[in-house]
């Protein structure tokens, strides 16, 4: 099965523009989070989606680029232009702002692409702060292994402890955070690029919701690995102590 690993990268950003050709100790974001998908054994090859000349010119110099169009609402919506043009079995959409991405949750990822039509990750949410953090978004998943619901809510929510401490409640039930990667396979990605954007997308600003909402089954892969993306400049320093 041959499957490519896209990261989608645009150069607007209200809180960081520019971020992609932010160097990472002496690195640009874009060629780290690149070298962090060489590293997998899945994916058959790596590609850049992008709309910005200037990141196209960097990331060329490390992996093949496409242009895209610049009115993608999504980066569900850049890869499928990807897709429509450069052929695969199935596609692993990662983050071009997470530059630890650990390989092997892109491989597991990869692999539930070769039983499910879609998929993605789910950690532990280990941290108090996060509980409550509607940037930190929350997955159910049932018993089969597949999405329930995304939520940037705490769910489920805890009825018989729920005035206790945010610890406590921690305690009592198996939260996961949802890592922002998905697989899809090539037919169901161009299917669900077809639909408008959702009602519960709308409301939750969430991509993956539209595909649950038309009824396409989203596999979770359960891992311990917790990335720590770039959204603002401070997350340089951060990611930059951990290197």
């Amino acid at each position: 099965m041959k499957i490519i690993g896209v990261i989608p990268a645009r150069y607007a950003s209200t809180r960081f523009p520019g971020k992609p050709l932010h160097p990472i100790a002496g690195i640009t974001l874009i060629e780290r989070v690149v070298a962090r998908c060489r590293l997998s054994r899945v994916l058959s090859d790596v590609v850049v989606a992008t709309d910005d000349a200037r990141i196209a010119e960097v990331a060329g110099r490390v992996c093949r680029v496409e242009m895209t169009r610049e009115d993608h609402p999504s980066g569900t919506d850049r890869i499928a232009e990807v897709a429509s043009r450069v052929e695969a079995d199935g596609y692993v959409n990662i983050q071009g702002d997470e530059p630890l991405m650990d390989p092997n949750v892109i491989d597991a990822v990869a692999e539930l692409l070769k039983t499910h039509p879609m998929s993605t990750a789910g950690t532990p949410i280990r941290e108090a702060f996060e509980y409550d953090n509607p940037n930190v978004v929350k997955v159910v998943v049932g018993q089969a292994g597949q999405a329930l619901y995304f939520s940037r809510r705490t769910i489920p929510y805890l009825r018989d402890h729920a005035s206790a401490p945010v610890e406590h409640q921690m305690q009592q039930f198996p939260f996961l955070k949802h890592l922002g990667i998905y697989g899809y396979r090539r037919d169901t990605l161009l299917q669900l690029v077809r639909h408008p954007v959702s009602s519960l997308e709308a409301a939750e600003r969430l991509e993956q919701l539209r595909a649950l909402e038309h009824g396409i089954p989203i596999a979770v892969a359960r891992v311990h690995h917790d990335s720590i993306g770039v959204d603002v400049p401070a997350d340089v320093l951060r990611v930059e102590a951990l290197l």
